[in-house]
């Protein structure tokens, strides 16, 4: 099946229901136990919900945000927004008030359907900005919001139950949002994570998202038998297209894991086929298997992400070269692939016959890619954007002539693999002129079992420096080999003896790479960048000017009276 075969991501999931009805859709567990939904049974809560939703009087076009963890109801809701003609605005759960509010007033909101009270008190301390609100939902049952505020408070359920109450008009009211919607219809806004400024909604259509999904589905290659394991969130497109859409075309059994932290535990409860990660859990697990001899990995591999495991997909982030390396050394099938929030998402992907470690693979069929004089990457294709909500000089300022400018560094091979080297905006200039791509050095140094992560930094400086956030895990380790005390408070760590042994560790690291592109001096944290902090994204990538800004003060310090 293509792109082409379908008008609308509603057609999609009719057609896969019409096909597979009474087999298992969705895997979740409650209660601590596994159940399913069927493929019908997914369907008619969608029909309920949509028809629900027409009731309370959404239009056709009106944005409904959802904020939730993830959930089989997540999915649902999904379904039924798109099935009323509506445009879906997800909103990444960990969020604050601050950027619901500006969400939800951006996208201009009707509704917003919330999983529990914890999500919904956000929702409510911003109230008085969202004049254009006016239904929420909860999935878990929730107290109404402050009477006066212009709108309803609805449970899942209350709406699901007003759906089927309008009967055979409902339903005819949702097969004609249905009908009216085509490629280019607008799906969804998907707010960018924001590494610098404001977030940007970026603007998907059907047609894009219909798109991707079928080149995820010649990549994977699954079929109904097959079930594959999810765990990122359904916010963030990469798997809302892989795990959800292309799930959807392949007839796939999507398993919803618990939670991030029960990952492990639920691959080898579920031993799926396949699933898609980002690059954290990989080095966790690759620091696991490092650790035992050789020959004994292929089975510790096995008994941590399951037997059955045939394609683990990495996105979201570069994974550094030695955990690919490791990990496909070990056996573990991992494929990394890159693309954008812009781009829904897929650009390239290594795939099973066509695979280099070190390389996001080739571009997927249907699209195009160049290299522009200055090694920024360009796409052009169906996969690409819209634009930007509301913001004509952010999307002139990306597209032109159908090419959506990445703002990454790249460069193709003989092969036509693609290998990203950087971001355009994150080179590093020296003062000398030397032009480095802080991703080759961060890569190196996570490399190293004691780093956790890290902030590579010297654009007009003398020399680069980078910001080593340490394994939490092995910190009173290198305390100890240092000859010195595990720190006690949070920040930056002030004792010399520490310091200097990290520090010979990067000098070490450092051989790899020529003179002018190496760390010389490090600025040694006492913990890991964190969500909470708002220092890395919701899907593990570093904010660096966040970062930077920071610690700002203390790399300054590490200029003063250095000329090395």
């Amino acid at each position: 099946m293509s792109a082409a075969d379908f008008s609308s991501l509603c057609a999609l999931h009719r057609a896969t229901t019409a096909r597979l009805g009474p087999l298992p859709a969705l895997r979740f567990k409650r209660d601590r136990l596994w159940q399913h939904l069927t493929w019908d049974e997914y369907r008619q809560a969608a029909d309920d919900a949509a028809a629900g939703l027409v009731a309370v009087g959404l239009k056709a076009g009106d944005r409904v945000a959802l904020l939730a963890e993830n959930r089989c109801e997540w999915l649902v809701a999904d379904h039924a927004i798109l099935s009323a003609g509506a445009v879906d605005v997800p909103i990444h759960a960990p969020a604050s008030p601050a950027q619901v509010r500006y969400q939800l007033a951006h996208s201009g909101a009707r509704g917003i359907v919330v999983s529990d009270t914890a999500q919904l008190q956000k929702v409510a301390a911003v109230l008085e900005g969202l004049p254009e609100l006016r239904f929420v939902v909860g999935f878990d049952p929730v107290d109404p919001l402050p009477p006066g505020w212009g709108g309803r408070t609805l449970s899942w359920a209350g709406l699901c139950q007003a759906g089927r109450r309008a009967g055979l008009q409902g339903r005819q009211a949702v097969a004609q949002r249905e009908a009216d919607l085509g490629p280019d219809s607008l799906a969804t806004i998907i707010y960018t994570s924001g590494t610098t400024g404001e977030p940007k909604g970026v603007m998907l259509s059907h047609g894009n998202l219909l798109s991707n999904s079928a080149a995820a589905q010649d990549v994977f290659q699954f079929g109904c038998a097959e079930v594959m394991l999810s765990w990122l969130p359904y916010s963030h497109v990469f798997a809302r297209c892989v795990d959800h859409y292309a799930t959807t075309r392949m007839g796939t059994t999507l398993a919803l894991a618990e939670s991030p932290l029960t990952l492990l535990e639920n691959l080898r409860e579920i031993q799926p086929m396949g699933f898609t990660s980002v690059p954290r859990p990989l080095e966790k697990v690759w620091a696991q298997l490092r650790a035992l001899p050789a020959p004994a990995r292929a089975a510790a591999a096995r008994d941590l992400l399951g037997a059955r495991l045939d394609y683990l997909c990495s996105g979201g982030a570069p994974l550094p070269v030695p955990v690919a390396a490791g990990l496909r050394e070990a056996g573990v099938p991992v494929f990394e692939g890159y693309g954008l929030t812009e781009t829904s998402p897929i650009i390239a992907v290594n795939r099973r016959d066509r695979w280099k470690v070190g390389t996001v693979g080739p571009p997927i069929a249907g699209i195009e890619v160049q290299i522009a004089p200055d090694g920024e990457l360009l796409t052009r294709g169906p996969h690409v954007m819209r634009g930007y909500w509301h913001d004509p000089a952010a999307t002139a300022a990306v597209l032109h002539d159908g090419w959506l400018r990445t703002g990454d560094l790249g460069a193709l091979d003989g092969d036509g693999f693609l290998s990203i080297t950087g971001r355009k905006k994150d080179l590093i200039i020296t003062a000398s002129g030397k032009n480095i791509a802080p991703a080759l050095l961060e890569g190196l140094l996570v490399a190293d079992p004691f780093i956790e992560q890290a902030v590579v930094y010297g654009d007009a400086r003398p020399f680069v420096a980078a910001i080593i956030a340490p394994r939490p895990d092995r910190l009173a380790a290198a305390a100890q080999e240092a000859g010195t005390s595990l720190p006690t408070a949070e920040g930056v760590v002030r004792d010399p003896r520490l310091s200097a042994w990290f520090q010979r560790r990067v000098d070490d690291l450092m051989a790899a790479v020529s003179p002018p592109e190496r760390v010389k001096r490090i600025l040694l944290l006492s913990r890991p960048f964190s969500a909470e902090q708002g220092e890395v994204t919701v899907t593990h990538k570093v904010r660096r000017g966040v970062i930077v800004r920071r610690y700002h003060a203390e790399l300054d310090a590490l200029y003063h009276g250095h000329a090395r």
